[in-house]
């Protein structure tokens, strides 16, 4: 007999496949449009024509830029193991600002975290961070268009890894009331987790808000970016994601080499 937590999670796990193939239609069409496009071009120039273009490249036809809902932060759900593996034992200062280094290839961003506001978030990331869990581990996923995010934390690299274990949402009325829309902004600048659309399934994956961003309260915002970090993800975003996409690998990649998570 299915029950009902076994049933949610297999609607969340299909929920995620339908979006992977969007995205990666999105991404084959993004493709075959460059290539007609650079045809084009080659063929006028090849004529001694001046050529101007101007060309929309969108992702998914089904998401529109403000249709935040649409396209989220989104991480596989997790399996049955997964959901009955404990989370870390409480271990952090309750009282203290935590500060997370991020020493990577395009940069060193530094992140703080509070952990009176999400003492079991910031409890797991120094949990991870102390067994070297992001190190060496790749940002999967950058959006240029509805949101406008970079996300990191799997260290499969491709969205569908996980720690084994889940936290609960946490501050998620920091960012205010939602609109008419079911919205808030998340400030640039803003750092939170990312989960399956279900409550309570976050892991080990979060995303870096690179530009102000309208998501439902959803989402744990959990620290901050420093300015020279901001500044070194706002230059990957420049930079697009692969295969002129909206949404997939950052085409400039990003690796985290180092991470650390120290009491201020």
């Amino acid at each position: 007999m299915v029950t009902s937590d076994q049933r949610r999670r297999q609607l969340a796990r299909e929920k995620y496949a339908r979006q992977q193939q969007r995205r990666e239609e999105s991404r084959r069409k993004a493709k075959r449009r460059n290539t007609v496009i650079a045809a084009s071009l080659a063929v006028v120039l090849a004529a001694g024509g001046a050529v101007y273009a101007s060309v929309e490249l969108t992702g998914d036809s089904s998401k529109g830029s403000n249709d935040a809902a649409s396209d989220t932060p989104t991480t596989p759900a997790p399996t049955a193991s997964e959901s009955a593996s404990p989370e870390p034992k409480l271990a952090v200062d309750q009282k203290a600002a935590y500060a997370m280094a991020l020493k990577t290839n395009e940069g060193e961003i530094t992140i703080t975290m509070e952990a009176a506001k999400t003492p079991h978030t910031v409890n797991s990331f120094k949990h991870l961070a102390d067994k070297k869990y992001f190190d060496g581990t790749k940002c999967h996923r950058l959006t240029t268009q509805g949101i406008y995010v970079l996300q990191c934390g799997d260290p499969k690299g491709d969205g569908t890894g996980g720690p084994g274990y889940t936290i609960p949402d946490e501050n998620l009325t920091a960012l205010g009331k939602a609109g008419a829309d079911g919205t808030v902004t998340f400030p640039a600048g803003t750092v939170a987790m990312a989960n399956t659309g279900q409550p309570g399934t976050g892991g080990s994956q979060f995303f870096l808000v690179y530009k102000d961003t309208k998501l439902p309260p959803t989402y744990t915002p959990f620290g901050k970016i420093d300015a020279a970090g901001l500044k070194a993800v706002q230059d990957v975003a420049k930079a697009g994601v692969e295969g002129g996409a909206t949404d997939g690998p950052p085409k400039k990649a990003v690796t985290i080499e180092k991470a650390t998570v120290t009491k201020k």
